[in-house]
């Protein structure tokens, strides 16, 4: 049977499915149950009905020309099948269903391929539940508009690992959300106007390189996921009042490298590690125009900042909690504040920096006050105290070969 004589089969078959879905477009489940596995499945330009499950390995190939449309119906695709590829399609319509996922594409599986698609007007994006081995990329994400609490994740990985999820137009979703998840690469990805653009929780050994992550509410947001890696990011403009670049919380090692955090309520926010023998590194990161550039709470060391940059922070790094401050290491960084000189010439400062609350403590030690923060009484108040300190100032940080500017 030649491809024509089967495209025409498959067509009568559809248009007998059903006026509705006739009316709708061909039914995208006769086409896919029309071809044996293994198939590569080229579909004509055209509407398609969803929702439809691709259940064996094949090719689904829509040339940028195919829609595939749910109807407002539960999920528009699923695939349960190792080996499935789905590409260059544009998928949309689903049901409104969070309990049930109600998405664009719901994958189990391994070795699956998802890329160049566009997925629009659907609750989730795409939800990788089970799935191992496979590559997400080149696609083109949005949600429903509504309050982004309301949306679905643009995309959802659960129980999956050793993904690949590249270079991703995602925007206007709530989350990226990677949930018992470990060893997956996030890399050359853009998320904008969501919530948080990525949102670990126990996903250990994540990597998340040279991805471009801005007006969101917050960026990475990373809960018990140990042995991250965050390398040459942007990450920008998250400045809602608890909004952070980057925000880290019981985990037991991560190192933040080489990325540029500007314009956040919060550039960077930790606690300490986990396991006292483990760190947590920040290295030759630039951290600018945020409100605060670093903030650690429940203070018990086991932080390095090294080679960083701060410049243009309101406050460059605020610690709250019990613990010694001096427990963490400070080496090289560069301050914009810094008040010394470099005789030598080698390129450091030739005394320490040193960071101290004054009026300060008022709103770290009182979270009620941190409205008046910058208010007026409370800039004079810390300008007496530096001045006249009426206390010993607490010591925050001491940076021992301060980097010149």
């Amino acid at each position: 049977m030649t491809g024509t004589m089967l495209r025409t089969l498959l067509f009568l078959l559809a248009c007998l499915s059903g006026t509705g879905a006739a009316l709708a477009g061909q039914s995208l489940q006769a086409w896919i149950d029309a071809v044996p596995a293994g198939s590569v499945l080229r579909l004509p330009a055209g509407l398609y009905a969803g929702p439809a499950t691709i259940d064996k390995p094949l090719v689904l190939d829509g040339n940028h020309e195919a829609v595939i449309d749910g109807g407002g119906r539960g999920t528009v695709l699923t695939v349960r099948a190792d080996g499935v590829t789905l590409r260059g399609l544009t998928i949309r319509g689903s049901g409104d269903s969070h309990d049930a996922l109600d998405g664009g594409i719901m994958a189990e599986g391994r070795a699956l391929l998802i890329e160049d698609n566009v997925i629009e007007d659907v609750l989730f994006g795409i939800s990788l539940h089970n799935t191992h081995h496979s590559t997400v990329r080149g696609n083109r994400i949005r949600s429903r508009g509504a309050d982004p609490a309301d949306r679905g994740d643009g995309l959802r990985l659960w129980y999956s690992t050793h993904n690949r999820i590249e270079g991703n137009d995602i925007a206007r979703v709530r989350d990226l959300t990677v949930s018992n998840s470990p060893r997956n690469r996030f890399s050359g990805n853009t998320v904008r106007e969501s919530r948080r653009a990525l949102n670990f929780l126990f996903a250990h050994r994540s990597l998340v390189q040279d991805n471009l992550f801005e007006h969101n509410s917050a960026g990475v947001v990373a809960l018990n996921s140990d042995g991250l890696l965050v390398r040459r990011n942007h990450i920008l403009h998250a400045v809602e009042a608890g909004g952070a670049c980057i925000a880290l919380k019981e985990i037991s090692a991560a190192l933040v490298q080489d990325n540029e955090i500007v314009h956040c309520a919060h550039g960077i926010m930790a606690d300490s590690p986990t396991n006292p023998l483990n760190r947590v590194v920040f290295a030759g990161n630039l951290i600018a125009h945020n409100v605060t550039g670093i903030h650690f709470y429940g203070v018990r060391g086991g932080h390095i900042a090294v080679d960083n940059t701060f410049r243009g922070n309101l406050w460059p790094v605020t610690i709250v909690g019990d613990g010694d401050p001096l427990n963490d290491t400070w080496w090289g960084n560069a301050w914009d504040n810094y008040e010394g000189f470099d005789l030598d010439g080698d390129g450091r400062g030739d005394r320490p920096h040193e960071i101290y609350t004054y009026a300060d403590r008022i709103w770290l030690e009182t979270p009620q006050a941190t409205f008046f923060r910058s208010s007026p009484v409370l800039e004079l108040l810390d300008f007496l105290e530096r001045l006249a300190p009426f206390s010993a100032p607490n010591l925050i940080l001491r940076d021992t070969a301060p980097r010149m500017l």
